[in-house]
């Protein structure tokens, strides 16, 4: 994620698929039912840190900091697995590895 609006989106759809309403984390994170709103919908200039931090505990979420380019959203990653084969345990030599379908 790089803009506030997409952080927005994500904690929407955090809480969505929790099944929790937003009155019911602003509560409990100490924000507004407004202000939420407006974040979730990227209507918000800026959504200060506490409030974020306040609102992803509610929902069980933390913030990562990851470095640019270093790594994908989740659905590439499971596509990456996917498609790469699962390392084999490797084989003393003369033996054979009876795990393995042939």
């Amino acid at each position: 994620m790089q803009t506030l609006q997409e952080l927005g989106e994500a904690v929407a759809t955090r809480r969505k698929l929790l099944g929790l309403k937003q009155g019911e984390v602003a509560a409990q994170a100490g924000v507004t039912a407004e202000s939420l709103s407006r974040f979730e919908r990227g209507r918000s200039a800026e959504f200060g840190s506490r409030k974020l931090l306040a609102v992803l505990a509610v929902l069980g979420a933390e913030l990562d900091i990851v470095v640019q380019g270093q790594a994908g959203n989740l659905d590439e990653l499971r596509r990456e697995r996917a498609q790469t084969p699962a390392p084999r345990a490797a084989s003393a030599p003369g033996t054979f590895n009876t795990s393995e379908s042939r």
